[in-house]
Protein backbone atom coordinates (compact mmCIF):
# COMPACT_ATOMS: atom_id res chain seq x y z
CA UNK A 1 0.00 0.00 0.00
CA UNK A 2 1.42 3.38 -0.96
CA UNK A 3 1.47 5.61 2.12
CA UNK A 4 2.81 8.69 0.35
CA UNK A 5 -0.62 9.78 -0.60
CA UNK A 6 -2.14 9.06 2.79
CA UNK A 7 -3.80 12.01 4.39
CA UNK A 8 -5.91 12.72 7.40
CA UNK A 9 -9.31 14.31 6.98
CA UNK A 10 -9.74 17.57 8.92
CA UNK A 11 -12.65 16.19 10.90
CA UNK A 12 -10.83 13.00 11.89
CA UNK A 13 -9.37 13.49 15.39
CA UNK A 14 -7.27 10.31 15.44
CA UNK A 15 -4.52 9.92 12.90
CA UNK A 16 -3.44 6.54 11.65
CA UNK A 17 0.04 7.37 12.92
CA UNK A 18 -1.10 8.48 16.43
CA UNK A 19 0.44 6.63 19.41
CA UNK A 20 -1.46 5.75 22.59
CA UNK A 21 0.48 7.48 25.42
CA UNK A 22 -0.58 4.92 28.04
CA UNK A 23 0.48 2.01 25.86
CA UNK A 24 3.81 3.71 25.20
CA UNK A 25 4.46 4.27 28.93
CA UNK A 26 3.60 0.63 29.69
CA UNK A 27 5.99 -0.53 26.99
CA UNK A 28 8.76 1.71 28.34
CA UNK A 29 8.14 0.46 31.88
CA UNK A 30 8.30 -3.20 30.82
CA UNK A 31 11.51 -2.52 28.91
CA UNK A 32 13.02 -0.73 31.94
CA UNK A 33 12.08 -3.54 34.33
CA UNK A 34 13.45 -6.17 31.97
CA UNK A 35 16.83 -4.42 32.06
CA UNK A 36 16.97 -3.50 35.76
CA UNK A 37 14.93 -6.13 37.64
CA UNK A 38 18.07 -7.31 39.49
CA UNK A 39 18.35 -3.95 41.26
CA UNK A 40 14.81 -4.24 42.60
CA UNK A 41 15.45 -7.79 43.81
CA UNK A 42 18.48 -6.51 45.75
CA UNK A 43 16.30 -3.75 47.20
CA UNK A 44 13.92 -6.27 48.81
CA UNK A 45 16.24 -7.06 51.76
CA UNK A 46 16.92 -3.45 52.94
CA UNK A 47 13.26 -2.57 52.30
CA UNK A 48 12.10 -5.50 54.44
CA UNK A 49 14.61 -4.47 57.14
CA UNK A 50 13.31 -0.88 57.16
CA UNK A 51 9.67 -1.97 57.33
CA UNK A 52 10.31 -4.54 60.07
CA UNK A 53 12.58 -2.52 62.35
CA UNK A 54 11.68 1.09 61.49
CA UNK A 55 8.00 1.27 60.58
CA UNK A 56 6.35 -1.65 62.37
CA UNK A 57 7.63 -0.50 65.82
CA UNK A 58 5.85 2.84 65.26
CA UNK A 59 2.65 1.13 66.44
CA UNK A 60 4.24 1.01 69.90
CA UNK A 61 4.04 4.81 70.14
CA UNK A 62 0.47 4.37 71.31
CA UNK A 63 1.95 3.46 74.72
CA UNK A 64 2.72 7.15 75.22
CA UNK A 65 -1.04 7.78 75.42
CA UNK A 66 -1.90 4.79 77.64
CA UNK A 67 -1.31 3.76 81.22
CA UNK A 68 0.39 0.59 80.07
CA UNK A 69 0.17 -2.47 82.31
CA UNK A 70 1.80 -5.71 81.23
CA UNK A 71 -1.03 -7.75 82.74
CA UNK A 72 -3.65 -5.87 80.68
CA UNK A 73 -1.68 -6.04 77.48
CA UNK A 74 -1.07 -3.62 74.65
CA UNK A 75 -4.71 -2.93 73.79
CA UNK A 76 -6.27 -3.59 77.19
CA UNK A 77 -4.40 -0.82 79.02
CA UNK A 78 -6.33 2.33 79.93
CA UNK A 79 -6.25 5.24 77.50
CA UNK A 80 -5.11 8.43 79.30
CA UNK A 81 -4.44 10.82 76.40
CA UNK A 82 -1.75 13.42 77.09
CA UNK A 83 -1.65 12.78 80.84
CA UNK A 84 1.75 11.02 80.58
CA UNK A 85 3.25 14.03 78.79
CA UNK A 86 1.91 16.40 81.46
CA UNK A 87 3.54 14.27 84.15
CA UNK A 88 6.97 14.09 82.52
CA UNK A 89 7.03 17.81 81.65
CA UNK A 90 6.59 18.56 85.37
CA UNK A 91 9.11 15.95 86.46
CA UNK A 92 12.34 17.46 87.86
CA UNK A 93 14.48 14.64 86.47
CA UNK A 94 13.12 15.20 82.96
CA UNK A 95 13.89 18.91 83.11
CA UNK A 96 17.47 18.15 84.18
CA UNK A 97 17.79 15.55 81.42
CA UNK A 98 16.51 18.07 78.87
CA UNK A 99 19.02 20.68 80.04
CA UNK A 100 21.93 18.21 79.96
CA UNK A 101 20.92 16.87 76.54
CA UNK A 102 20.85 20.34 75.01
CA UNK A 103 24.11 21.32 76.72
CA UNK A 104 26.09 18.21 75.74
CA UNK A 105 24.79 18.10 72.18
CA UNK A 106 25.33 21.82 71.64
CA UNK A 107 28.95 21.49 72.78
CA UNK A 108 29.30 18.37 70.65
CA UNK A 109 27.90 20.26 67.65
CA UNK A 110 30.30 23.14 68.21
CA UNK A 111 33.44 21.00 68.47
CA UNK A 112 32.75 17.55 66.99
CA UNK A 113 31.10 19.04 63.90
CA UNK A 114 33.78 21.63 63.14
CA UNK A 115 36.79 19.42 63.95
CA UNK A 116 36.35 17.10 60.89
CA UNK A 117 36.11 20.13 58.59
CA UNK A 118 39.37 21.61 59.89
CA UNK A 119 41.05 18.20 59.81
CA UNK A 120 39.93 17.56 56.23
CA UNK A 121 41.32 20.93 55.15
CA UNK A 122 44.67 20.13 56.77
CA UNK A 123 44.83 16.60 55.33
CA UNK A 124 44.06 17.98 51.89
CA UNK A 125 47.16 20.15 52.08
CA UNK A 126 49.49 17.19 52.72
CA UNK A 127 51.33 16.38 49.52
CA UNK A 128 53.27 13.29 50.70
CA UNK A 129 50.80 10.50 49.83
CA UNK A 130 52.29 7.81 52.13
CA UNK A 131 52.35 10.15 55.14
CA UNK A 132 48.81 11.23 54.35
CA UNK A 133 47.53 7.61 54.20
CA UNK A 134 49.20 6.73 57.52
CA UNK A 135 47.62 9.75 59.21
CA UNK A 136 44.21 8.96 57.80
CA UNK A 137 44.40 5.34 59.01
CA UNK A 138 45.40 6.43 62.52
CA UNK A 139 42.63 9.03 62.63
CA UNK A 140 39.96 6.57 61.43
CA UNK A 141 40.89 3.95 64.05
CA UNK A 142 38.91 5.38 67.04
CA UNK A 143 35.68 5.07 65.04
CA UNK A 144 36.01 1.27 65.06
CA UNK A 145 36.41 1.08 68.85
CA UNK A 146 33.28 0.52 70.92
CA UNK A 147 32.44 3.01 73.65
CA UNK A 148 33.11 0.55 76.49
CA UNK A 149 36.67 0.18 75.15
CA UNK A 150 37.06 3.94 74.77
CA UNK A 151 35.70 4.41 78.32
CA UNK A 152 38.19 1.91 79.72
CA UNK A 153 41.04 3.66 77.89
CA UNK A 154 39.84 7.03 79.18
CA UNK A 155 39.92 5.87 82.80
CA UNK A 156 43.36 4.28 82.31
CA UNK A 157 44.72 7.54 80.89
CA UNK A 158 42.74 10.20 82.79
CA UNK A 159 41.95 8.48 86.09
CA UNK A 160 42.68 10.49 89.22
CA UNK A 161 44.29 7.71 91.24
CA UNK A 162 46.60 5.98 88.79
CA UNK A 163 45.91 7.54 85.38
CA UNK A 164 48.88 7.85 83.04
CA UNK A 165 48.28 11.54 82.32
CA UNK A 166 47.99 12.42 86.01
CA UNK A 167 51.12 10.41 86.77
CA UNK A 168 53.02 12.47 84.20
CA UNK A 169 51.59 15.71 85.61
CA UNK A 170 52.67 14.72 89.11
CA UNK A 171 56.16 13.75 87.89
CA UNK A 172 56.49 17.21 86.34
CA UNK A 173 55.60 18.84 89.66
CA UNK A 174 51.93 19.59 89.05
CA UNK A 175 48.80 18.58 90.91
CA UNK A 176 46.56 15.76 89.81
CA UNK A 177 43.49 16.88 87.80
CA UNK A 178 40.14 15.11 88.30
CA UNK A 179 39.39 14.77 84.59
CA UNK A 180 36.61 12.22 85.15
CA UNK A 181 35.92 12.69 88.88
CA UNK A 182 34.65 16.29 88.88
CA UNK A 183 31.49 17.46 87.13
CA UNK A 184 32.94 20.30 85.05
CA UNK A 185 36.20 18.48 84.36
CA UNK A 186 34.09 15.51 83.26
CA UNK A 187 32.13 17.77 80.91
CA UNK A 188 35.30 19.00 79.21
CA UNK A 189 36.69 15.45 79.04
CA UNK A 190 33.41 14.18 77.56
CA UNK A 191 33.55 16.73 74.74
CA UNK A 192 37.27 16.14 74.09
CA UNK A 193 36.90 12.35 73.97
CA UNK A 194 33.92 12.71 71.64
CA UNK A 195 35.93 14.89 69.27
CA UNK A 196 38.83 12.41 69.30
CA UNK A 197 36.54 9.46 68.60
CA UNK A 198 34.57 11.00 65.72
CA UNK A 199 36.70 13.56 63.90
CA UNK A 200 38.75 11.09 61.84
CA UNK A 201 35.76 9.25 60.45
CA UNK A 202 33.92 12.51 59.83
CA UNK A 203 36.65 13.71 57.46
CA UNK A 204 35.78 11.04 54.86
CA UNK A 205 32.77 12.93 53.48
CA UNK A 206 34.60 16.27 53.45
CA UNK A 207 37.67 14.82 51.73
CA UNK A 208 35.38 13.30 49.10
CA UNK A 209 33.74 16.71 48.58
CA UNK A 210 37.14 18.43 48.39
CA UNK A 211 38.31 15.94 45.75
CA UNK A 212 35.53 17.22 43.49
CA UNK A 213 36.77 20.82 43.54
CA UNK A 214 37.96 22.00 40.13
CA UNK A 215 41.81 22.23 40.19
CA UNK A 216 41.64 25.24 37.88
CA UNK A 217 40.19 27.26 40.76
CA UNK A 218 43.33 26.60 42.82
CA UNK A 219 45.53 27.47 39.86
CA UNK A 220 43.68 30.75 39.33
CA UNK A 221 43.96 31.59 43.03
CA UNK A 222 47.69 30.81 42.98
CA UNK A 223 48.19 33.06 39.98
CA UNK A 224 46.42 35.84 41.87
CA UNK A 225 48.93 35.43 44.70
CA UNK A 226 46.80 33.47 47.20
CA UNK A 227 48.69 31.31 49.68
CA UNK A 228 47.49 28.04 51.20
CA UNK A 229 45.29 29.67 53.86
CA UNK A 230 43.71 31.99 51.30
CA UNK A 231 43.01 29.08 48.97
CA UNK A 232 41.38 27.11 51.77
CA UNK A 233 39.23 30.07 52.79
CA UNK A 234 38.25 31.40 49.36
CA UNK A 235 38.24 28.21 47.24
CA UNK A 236 37.92 25.00 49.28
CA UNK A 237 35.38 26.10 51.89
CA UNK A 238 32.96 27.76 49.41
CA UNK A 239 33.10 24.68 47.17
CA UNK A 240 32.17 22.29 49.99
CA UNK A 241 29.63 24.63 51.59
CA UNK A 242 26.67 22.57 50.33
CA UNK A 243 28.08 19.44 52.00
CA UNK A 244 28.68 21.33 55.26
CA UNK A 245 25.12 22.71 55.29
CA UNK A 246 23.58 19.29 54.58
CA UNK A 247 25.51 17.60 57.40
CA UNK A 248 24.76 20.51 59.73
CA UNK A 249 21.02 20.08 59.14
CA UNK A 250 21.27 16.35 59.88
CA UNK A 251 23.27 17.01 63.05
CA UNK A 252 20.72 19.56 64.25
CA UNK A 253 18.12 16.81 64.07
CA UNK A 254 20.15 14.78 66.57
CA UNK A 255 20.59 17.60 69.07
CA UNK A 256 17.80 16.16 71.22
CA UNK A 257 19.30 12.67 71.10
CA UNK A 258 22.92 12.08 71.93
CA UNK A 259 24.93 8.94 72.52
CA UNK A 260 23.63 6.66 75.26
CA UNK A 261 26.75 4.46 74.98
CA UNK A 262 29.12 7.39 75.40
CA UNK A 263 27.39 8.60 78.56
CA UNK A 264 27.27 5.13 80.11
CA UNK A 265 30.90 4.38 79.27
CA UNK A 266 32.20 7.57 80.88
CA UNK A 267 29.84 8.09 83.83
CA UNK A 268 30.68 7.32 87.47
CA UNK A 269 29.19 7.94 90.89
CA UNK A 270 31.36 11.02 91.49
CA UNK A 271 29.90 12.89 88.50
CA UNK A 272 26.11 12.99 88.33
CA UNK A 273 25.41 16.60 87.33
CA UNK A 274 25.60 16.15 83.55
CA UNK A 275 25.21 12.40 83.05
CA UNK A 276 21.40 12.29 83.04
CA UNK A 277 20.30 12.89 79.43
CA UNK A 278 17.13 11.97 77.55
CA UNK A 279 18.47 8.62 76.18
CA UNK A 280 19.70 7.70 79.66
CA UNK A 281 16.34 8.71 81.13
CA UNK A 282 14.49 6.53 78.63
CA UNK A 283 16.68 3.60 79.66
CA UNK A 284 16.16 4.21 83.38
CA UNK A 285 12.40 4.70 83.18
CA UNK A 286 11.77 2.02 80.58
CA UNK A 287 14.27 -0.83 81.03
CA UNK A 288 15.23 -0.38 84.68
CA UNK A 289 11.97 1.02 86.05
CA UNK A 290 9.47 -0.78 83.84
CA UNK A 291 7.49 2.43 83.19
CA UNK A 292 7.11 1.87 79.45
CA UNK A 293 4.46 4.55 78.94
CA UNK A 294 6.66 7.29 80.40
CA UNK A 295 9.75 6.09 78.49
CA UNK A 296 7.78 5.98 75.22
CA UNK A 297 6.45 9.49 75.79
CA UNK A 298 9.96 10.85 76.37
CA UNK A 299 11.25 9.09 73.24
CA UNK A 300 8.34 10.42 71.16
CA UNK A 301 8.94 13.96 72.43
CA UNK A 302 12.63 13.64 71.52
CA UNK A 303 11.84 12.40 67.99
CA UNK A 304 9.21 15.07 67.27
CA UNK A 305 11.51 17.89 68.40
CA UNK A 306 14.35 16.44 66.31
CA UNK A 307 12.10 16.33 63.23
CA UNK A 308 10.97 19.92 63.78
CA UNK A 309 14.59 21.06 64.10
CA UNK A 310 15.48 19.38 60.80
CA UNK A 311 12.53 21.01 59.01
CA UNK A 312 13.29 24.45 60.46
CA UNK A 313 17.01 24.18 59.62
CA UNK A 314 16.15 23.03 56.09
CA UNK A 315 13.82 25.98 55.59
CA UNK A 316 16.43 28.45 56.88
CA UNK A 317 19.08 26.92 54.60
CA UNK A 318 16.81 27.37 51.58
CA UNK A 319 16.10 30.97 52.58
CA UNK A 320 19.86 31.57 52.58
CA UNK A 321 20.20 30.16 49.07
CA UNK A 322 21.32 26.60 49.85
CA UNK A 323 19.77 23.44 48.43
CA UNK A 324 18.75 21.95 51.77
CA UNK A 325 17.48 18.39 52.14
CA UNK A 326 13.92 18.38 50.77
Amino acid sequence: MNMEGASVEPGNKKSAFAVNPKALRRKQFRSYMAQNWQLYVLLIVPLAFAITFKYMPLSGLILAFKDYKIARGFWGSEWVGFQIFEEIFRHREFLRALRNTLLLNTLDLMFSFTAPILLALLLNEIRHSAYKRVNQSLLYLPHFLSWPIIGALAYQLLGLGNGLVNNLIEMLGGERIPFLQSDYHWLASYVGIGVWASMGWGTIIYLAAISGVNPELYEAATVDGAGRWRRMWHVTLPCIRATIVTLLILNLGRIMGGSFEQIYALQNKATTEFTTTIPVLVYRWGIEGGNFSRATAVGLFQSVVGLLLILIADRIAKKLGEDGLL
